[in-house]
């Protein structure tokens, strides 16, 4: 759980009946571990959160049918798009990169949003 969570008042993720929604995940390490630096590795951690919050709720990686994708760099365009493949291309949903000038972590170059529609 990111301690902005409770901090904040948000869920990681709700369900709405057969959809499911992903708040903004950024790549918060988990406990004990250091934040990855590259972008890459930071796309594939934002993945990772989202995935567990996803089967939390009963759904799967195949099931999600669009993402939005925030940047800091446009020089990591390619490793994030590379990572979000890796990540979502069984499912290829559709997706929305978009460079913006900063995240609530200045370390943190991706953070991402995902949407899932069961069934």
């Amino acid at each position: 759980m990111s301690p902005y969570e409770s901090a904040y008042g948000f869920s990681r993720a709700l369900r709405v009946g057969d959809t499911i929604y992903v708040a903004g995940t950024a790549p918060v390490p988990e406990s004990g571990e250091n934040l990855a630096e590259e972008a890459y590795d930071q796309m594939l951690r934002c993945g990772r959160i989202a995935q567990d919050a996803i089967e939390s709720l009963g759904g799967s990686m195949a099931d999600v049918v669009r993402t939005r994708t925030f940047i800091v760099d446009v020089g990591d365009a390619d490793d994030i798009g590379r990572a979000h493949k890796e990540l979502f291309g069984g499912s290829e949903p559709a997706a929305t990169m978009v460079v913006i000038s900063a995240l609530l972590d200045p370390r943190w170059r991706v953070e991402i949003e995902v949407d899932a529609v069961i069934g």
